[in-house]
């Protein structure tokens, strides 16, 4: 857990480094397949379509559509007033690639499947952290 914000932050392996260090950058890495060229997350080593082992991380847009969300109304740590928005994003560059991530910048009532957002980073000791926000008009 961090100690600024309240938040557990997840543990960085080889594979997910580019990942969750991008966003220093603000890019957000997604692992490729270097064969068929398929986006792959959660961040591995071989490709779950061809098999390939020539995978490496790649910058994708960050832009996004919201594929389906949830409010929650608890506070499970104080850094988290309730209610907020956890949401499920599909990458525009191929939609089959998801990402559960926090949406911000919007309010809770106003989130729709079909929505447009686009990739924010929350820094963090050693990871940047990818949220979401609507993409603005």
């Amino acid at each position: 857990m961090s100690a600024d914000s309240g938040r557990v932050l997840p543990e960085v392996t080889a594979e997910s480094q580019a990942f969750w260090t991008g966003g220093f950058d603000g890019e957000l890495r997604i692992t490729r397949c270097q064969d068929c060229r398929g986006w792959i997350h959660p961040p591995v080593g071989a490709c779950w379509r061809c098999r390939s082992r020539d995978v490496e991380p790649e910058v994708a847009s960050g832009r996004a559509t919201v594929a389906s969300f949830t409010v929650n109304h608890h506070q499970w740590l104080p850094a988290f007033p309730a209610p907020y928005v956890i949401a499920v994003v599909e990458l525009d560059e191929q939609p089959d690639v998801r990402l559960t991530t926090y949406l911000t910048g919007v309010e809770v009532d106003e989130v729709t499947v079909g929505m447009s957002v686009e990739v924010v980073f929350e820094e963090h000791d050693d990871v940047a952290l990818p949220f979401f926000r609507p993409v603005a008009a």
